[in-house]
């Protein structure tokens, strides 16, 4: 039961994963959570170093921005970074993600995942059998909402720890 929250992959942020690989392994649509995960929660912080590796991912990958958010907040960013957006996802339910492989005609093992929490991104990812891919939150400032998401991930990282399968900061692809 625990391993529904157990990434595929886990790196340090969006900066870090290897897109070389994912390519390789076909994954062609890449949805990209948005709180935390390219920017901070509660703030539009518009990067110009995300924009670059946008601008770069979009040669080989279809880059979603698939967030809980409301249409508000996740259009200025999808504007931003000229990418397509999907908003009140409500991860880790799965109408959105077969909404997504539906408009955009992928398979399951076509798509990746990438978030910064375990009981959304990472379980609604893996719910599907997407491939999943978990990244450090870029603060810890949440909204309301993820704070007990937050005090139930410690928990589920103390387990990973214990079973040996993740341990918080050691990375692997």
């Amino acid at each position: 039961m625990i391993k529904r929250f157990l990434p595929d992959v886990y790196q340090e942020s969006i900066f870090t994963i290897n897109y070389d690989k994912l390519k390789k392994n076909g994954i062609k649509c890449l949805l990209f959570d948005l709180d935390n995960t390219i920017s901070p929660a509660k703030e539009v912080v518009l990067c110009e170093k995300t924009k670059k590796l946008f601008d770069k991912l979009k040669k080989d990958f279809k880059i979603v921005l698939f967030s809980n958010n409301f249409r508000k907040r996740v259009s200025k960013f999808g504007d931003y970074y000229s990418v397509d957006i999907a908003c009140i996802s409500l991860k880790p339910f799965t109408y959105k993600y077969r909404y997504i492989l539906k408009k955009y005609n992928l398979k399951k093992t076509e798509v990746a995942a990438i978030g910064d929490q375990l009981l959304t991104d990472i379980q609604g990812g893996n719910k599907m059998g997407l491939k999943t891919i978990l990244v450090n939150p870029l603060s810890e400032v949440d909204e309301t909402e993820t704070w007990l998401n937050r005090q139930i991930e410690k928990r589920i990282f103390n387990v990973f720890k214990k079973k040996n399968y993740l341990k918080k900061g050691k990375y692997y692809d």
